[in-house]
């Protein structure tokens, strides 16, 4: 079976200045499928986001979009497509019924109030729907600005951080609306901060370091790279550095201390280790252990040991 791919860029390099936000972005997005751009703070997703919807020219380097050349014809490769970035683009004088009729007349779709009245009516805005914008909290921007991306019915939609802010009901809309797209054939882009949701969304993820892809996979696949996680929970803070030790020693992934929680974790690529042993050694080295866990890897595991970037509130061991 040949695959399509409805996203798919070679060698885009983009400058700043003597800022290189992107050093030769390589991406394959198969049509009808969910990717999530995931990589640490700077390693240029922002950018390839804005590259890949015309809202920026690449120095170098090609990259079809539904079809259509990204530099040779950015009017086409705009008709297909949807964006939501990460700040609402919706109009705060407006109701969200007329802010999505606005958008529909511009696009020109056919029945402008009723492709309105369904949106609202899946994004769960329709009580809110003849409320200004403006008095809509936070995560109902969010969730309006989405519907608006969507008025078109894009061939492919990129999102930003699209469940940034959202309280948990909020965020499980979206994650359905995203389902439902899939479902409908629709190809997605997104990038996001949780990495729970790429695991839950992503058929396949694209992890960026430095302005480049590092990885591609699946979160199964690349899940299976590391292994297992092991971590310990120890007594006291003092008691940190030799657990963090024994775990370098034990896995070769440098540790990642929560100091909140007294714990140290590691990721290792060997399944040999047992929790039997990893008691033993941390016992032989006097830590005062209060508990014990060896689990398959988490996404924000891979995260970690493939970037070397620290999730949010731990810290590498020193």
């Amino acid at each position: 079976m040949i695959t399509t791919y409805a996203v798919l860029s070679e060698g885009l390099e983009k400058r700043f200045g003597a800022v290189r936000a992107l050093r030769g972005l390589d991406l394959a997005v198969a049509e009808g499928t969910v990717c999530g751009l995931l990589g640490p703070n700077g390693a240029g997703k922002t950018t390839a986001v804005r590259l890949l919807t015309t809202l920026l020219r690449p120095d170098a380097g090609s990259a079809r979009i539904a079809g259509h050349d990204l530099v040779r014809e950015p009017a086409a490769v705009r008709r297909r497509i949807g964006v939501a970035g990460q700040y609402a683009s919706v109009d705060g004088d407006l109701t969200g019924r007329e802010n999505l009729r606005l958008f529909a007349r511009l696009h020109r779709v056919r029945g402008p109030a009723a492709r309105a009245d369904e949106l609202l009516e899946r994004f769960g805005l329709a009580e809110a729907a003849d409320r200004k914008a403006s008095a809509y909290s936070g995560g109902m921007r969010r969730r309006l600005d989405l519907a608006a991306s969507l008025v078109r019915r894009p061939d492919v939609l990129f999102l930003d951080e699209p469940t940034t802010g959202l309280d948990p009901a909020g965020r499980a809309r979206v994650w359905q609306a995203v389902r439902d797209l899939k479902e409908d054939g629709t190809t997605v882009l997104l990038t996001t901060q949780y990495l729970d949701e790429a695991d839950r969304l992503a058929d396949s993820i694209a992890l960026m370091d430095r302005g480049r892809v590092a990885h591609t996979g699946s979160p199964a696949g690349l899940k299976a790279l590391i292994g297992s996680y092991a971590e310990a929970v120890v007594a006291d803070g003092d008691a940190l550095a030799g657990a963090a030790a024994v775990l370098h020693r034990l896995t070769g992934s440098e540790p990642v201390v929560d100091r909140g929680r007294n714990t140290v974790g590691a990721a290792g690529a060997d399944r040999t280790l047992t929790l039997p042993r990893l008691v033993r050694e941390l016992d032989a080295a006097g830590v005062p252990l209060l508990d014990a866990s060896i689990r398959p890897p988490a996404l924000d595991d891979v995260f970690l040991r493939l970037t070397g970037e620290p999730t949010h509130g731990k810290e590498h061991a020193a």
